[in-house]
């Protein structure tokens, strides 16, 4: 078994994400860059083409341990030597002049985090297929339940109505800008050698123009790669990874927003969604009637732990000198949990959106539960005219306050009261939520890219006050 098969962290454990970046992951990306840097050396004939085609042919078939080069690791603090150490002997193996170039003039650093780079670009498209997905059925959502009316909350109360295709489309959109920082990301492949100036790959390279050959190296490792060409080596300067750490981290607290909301509407008493049913899920080990909403439960749990681990990622940025010694190393641990947590995250939002249950039934029931208080606003300015805003504020404060201490409905004391300027039946059109939901269906339809629609046709009441 794993030393980490995601017992703690069950939002990732058995997603996709999980395997791209567990440490056999890991080891065949730090292969993979290896064998790139021979290949693209072989391209500008530093490097003879059979010793890049044994090292890439060993590197992708031979069986290495995981666990022993972990363990050597400890004698360098980095994995890397203790790889180029078993690649070699393996290459070695099957041809001895061939190991003579394998990691030819590299450093470790560039070989981590040009394998770094490669395991964050594979799982980055795992989050960002989630992230789509997640959108697409929240356009779904969105749609349907354009003009689906809902008590908006603020502060933890009623405020006044919305619906719940403005709030899908809300959540969509954190999704979607999600997926739009992370898609900006760059994954550049790392080449500077010992110290940034990649004085190692020249010295191999006799007679080549310095310049020249240190730009057409870089490309052809990033063509191999298929990652980006940096403009400096960045060995220090940890912009690629304190990017990626903003992305994951705004990604994470995104769904952390959904899931939060979701939590909320699916408590006992509220009851307006439910999480997808699945035989087992959400089972209480002590209470039979509990189905807990697990999906939105896993996903808050990272959303509070990746924003932390990002942290560190941009704390070590400030690292001393061309080569840090400690603020590189503390970054590897925290980027693969921001990393498996928001891929986590993200596949979770995925099935939670896509089964979401909406009960347009409830969602009405505790609109009405007010007895019409939630529209208060809307009455206020159907007689500030008359009363002054000031006064008929007062008077909508005291007479909710009043009828929520008697039992007594709003509508009545309200029509008592104002029977001189509104008639009964236009006081229950006031007090109707329904009919106070704004520009909400316009503002679904500009966020979904969908035309207007015509006049008479938003399922709103024309307001004429």
């Amino acid at each position: 078994m794993s030393p980490d098969s995601g017992l703690l962290s069950p939002v990732y454990a058995g997603t996709p994400v999980e395997a791209a970046v567990d440490d056999p992951a890991w080891l065949r990306a730090l292969l993979e860059a290896e064998a790139a840097l021979a290949r693209a050396q072989a391209r500008l004939g530093t490097v003879p083409a059979e010793a890049a085609r044994v090292i890439t042919d060993t590197a992708r078939s031979a069986a290495f341990d995981v666990r022993r080069i972990a363990l050597a690791s400890r004698e360098s603090a980095n994995p890397v030597i203790a790889v180029v150490g078993a690649l070699t002997a393996e290459v070695g193996a099957r041809d001895s002049t061939a190991a003579e170039y394998v990691h030819r003039g590299s450093t470790s650093q560039d070989v981590f985090d040009t394998a770094a780079m490669l395991v964050c670009s594979r799982a980055s498209a795992l989050i960002l297929a989630d992230l789509e997905r997640t959108a697409d059925s929240l356009a779904r959502l969105a749609r349907e339940h354009r003009d689906t009316p809902m008590a908006g909350r603020t502060l933890a109360l009623h405020a006044v109505p919305t619906t719940f295709g403005l709030k899908a489309a809300g959540w969509r959109l954190l999704a979607m800008d999600a997926a739009e920082r992370l898609r900006s990301v760059r994954t550049p492949v790392s080449l500077g050698g010992a110290a940034g100036t990649l004085a190692g790959y020249l010295e191999y390279a006799p007679g080549q123009d310095p310049g020249g050959y240190a730009d057409r190296l870089t490309a052809e490792y990033a063509r191999e790669t298929g990652l980006d060409v940096p403009v400096l080596p960045w060995h220090a300067l940890r912009t690629p990874v304190a990017d990626l750490a903003s992305a994951l981290s705004f990604a994470c607290a995104a769904l952390g927003k959904i899931a939060a909301d979701v939590q909320v509407l699916v408590r006992t008493e509220i009851g307006e969604v439910g999480e997808p049913a699945v035989a087992g899920r959400g089972a209480s080990s002590a209470m039979p009637h509990k189905r807990n909403p697990v999906l939105a439960t896993l996903i808050r749990s990272a959303a509070l732990r990746v924003p932390a681990l990002a942290s560190v990622l941009h704390l070590c940025v400030s690292a001393e000198d061309e080569r840090s010694a400690g603020a590189w190393h503390a970054e590897w641990g925290p980027l693969r949990d921001c990393l498996r947590l928001t891929g986590g995250a993200a596949h979770t939002a995925a099935e939670l959106t896509a089964g979401l249950v909406v009960h347009a039934d409830r969602m009405r029931a505790n609109l009405d539960m007010t007895g019409g208080a939630v529209v208060t606003e809307r009455v206020a300015a159907a007689l500030a005219p008359g009363l002054g805003k000031a006064a008929a504020k007062e008077l909508l404060g005291g007479l909710a306050a009043r009828a929520a201490a008697e039992g007594t409905p709003l509508a009545g004391l309200l029509a008592r009261e104002v029977s001189g300027s509104l008639d009964p039946e236009r006081v229950a059109g006031l007090l109707d939520p329904a009919a106070y939901t704004g520009a909400a269906g316009h503002l679904v339809d500009r966020a979904l890219g969908a035309p207007p629609r015509a006049a008479g046709q938003s399922g709103l009441r024309p307001c004429t006050e």
